[in-house]
């Protein structure tokens, strides 16, 4: 199990790792838009990667090149809201970046089945910004940390946020 702490410290497998979290820190009651990372044990979802910029990532989770058309809805108005959409609805997260947070992003499973519109949406872990800026409700981590993680995690592990 990964456990992250809200004074921004992940842990997994008895290792300790620096880590940014939303910028309003962790909620319960997360609501879309909040900035804060929703507070829960949640399993994991997809991992997507940057295969012009990571060729292989050494992971027993299952995981899928990013295409320049993919992005993730969190629009909830939207009937494609918290989902991997192949279209840009100009309301939704692009997947395809030109800095490198999301050149590793693996799907934290908050809100999804079943999704409830206005709850949050767009919960991953990926790459940490420079001086491990806070996310809009993800977790980030230093690239090298992210690989390590993946190494050791299986699909059946899940985070525990608090």
């Amino acid at each position: 199990m990964i456990k992250v702490y809200s004074d921004k410290t992940l842990i997994f497998n008895n290792k300790k790792y620096h880590c940014a979290i939303g910028v309003n820190g962790i909620k319960k009651n997360k609501k879309e838009g909040d900035g804060a990372t929703p507070s829960g044990v949640f399993s994991f979802g997809s991992l997507f990667y940057r295969q012009d910029r990571i060729p292989f990532i050494n992971t027993s989770i299952r995981s899928t090149p990013i295409t320049n058309n993919m992005f993730w809805s969190d629009n909830p108005k939207s009937i494609h809201y918290n989902k991997l959409v192949m279209f840009n609805d100009k309301t939704s997260e692009a997947f395809y970046k030109e800095d490198h947070t999301y050149d590793i992003i693996l799907v934290i499973n908050y809100n999804t089945n079943p999704i409830q519109k206005n709850k949050g949406s767009a919960i991953f872990i990926h790459i940490a910004k420079d001086n491990y800026k806070p996310t809009k409700g993800c977790v980030s981590l230093k690239k090298n940390c992210l690989l390590d993680i993946l190494k050791h995690l299986s699909p059946k592990d899940k985070i525990k946020i608090t």
